[in-house]
């Protein structure tokens, strides 16, 4: 399952990439850093690769997850920090069924 959610984000960060055209997004793995401090994407972009992967997920699983949420926010270790966080999020959160 990791494998296939991982494929997902990475999929959506090419997508996001070709607005962007950032060299280090040109070939996104588990490591990509995303968002964290002052490195990786924006949060307007971040926004959208939210939306995009949350609707991804919904289709590809037919389970709905919240990368916005509570939780996520509140977390020591920033959920969206890389590829492989942003994945690591999302299976917790169908295993536990929310």
């Amino acid at each position: 399952m990791k494998d296939r959610i991982e494929g997902i984000v990475v999929e959506m960060v090419a997508e996001l990439n070709q607005e962007l055209e950032y060299e280090w997004l040109e070939n996104p793995s588990s490591g990509t850093v995303l968002y964290s401090g002052g490195d990786g994407i924006d949060s307007l972009s971040l926004v959208w690769l939210v939306v995009e992967v949350e609707t991804r997920i919904n289709d590809e699983f037919s389970a709905s997850v919240s990368l916005a949420n509570e939780k996520a926010m509140s977390m020591k270790r920033s959920p969206y920090r890389s590829v492989g966080a942003v994945a690591e999020f999302i299976e917790t959160q169908l295993r536990e069924g929310s």
